[in-house]
């Protein structure tokens, strides 16, 4: 069988996690009140379940429909590791919601991670319904702005609002995520991208779920 050569992104991944055992364990878990034994360290990432191991770094997550923990892509690996080994020391949430763009010391740029989803959101056009039961299933609380809204755990102590306009005879759906003020205390700029790239993705699966 011919050996299947490991991409860019799972190289840059498995060397973060040789990078990451580097940093100080006890402090990630006081500072985020993680479950943690011997041999990994426990939270939970987009409505799943991770282990990450405290010797080597490899992070991954339990498959119910493979009986078997999954290793976990780039972009939740680099978000996680982002969060638990660089973010600043008493990092508080404001409880206020802006685009990733507006948060403080960011520049306003066409590429900003809210403008760079926005062509994910024809996958959604006329999936109110499944979309709304996707964000409950991902431990969403419903809002108040757009045909969807709700304020979802990307972990359990970060929060991202989704807001879903549906498409009609005039308009594009429109998809906006909207950040907490303070969430570059918690991850650099770079890394929402991360985080938002697998939270659509989370959401594609789990509205497919429900069709």
């Amino acid at each position: 069988m011919k050996r299947v050569r490991p991409s860019n992104y799972d190289i840059m991944r498995d060397r973060m996690e040789l990078e990451f055992v580097k940093y100080d364990q006890m402090e990630m878990i006081r500072k985020f009140s993680l479950r943690y034994d011997k041999d990994f360290l426990y939270l939970r990432f987009v409505g799943r379940d991770y282990r990450i191991s405290r010797t080597c770094g490899r992070t991954e997550w339990y498959s119910d429909a493979e009986k078997n923990f999954i290793h976990a892509g780039y972009n939740e690996s680099m978000t996680i590791f982002d969060v638990l080994a660089w973010s600043k020391p008493g990092c508080r949430l404001t409880g206020r919601f802006v685009p990733a763009g507006d948060l403080p010391g960011t520049t306003k740029s066409a590429s900003a991670p809210g403008n760079l989803f926005s062509r994910q959101s024809g996958f959604f056009a006329g999936r109110c319904e499944s979309l709304l039961k996707a964000c409950k299933k991902l431990g969403g609380i419903p809002g108040t702005v757009g045909d969807v809204s709700s304020i979802l755990p990307v972990f359990d102590f970060l929060p991202v609002m989704l807001q879903f306009w549906d498409a009609d005879e005039e308009f594009d759906a429109v998809l906006k995520f909207m950040w907490d003020y303070n969430t570059m205390d918690f991850m650099h700029f770079e890394t929402i991208a991360f985080a938002t790239m697998h939270l659509i993705e989370r959401l594609k699966e789990t509205v497919e779920e429900f069709e």
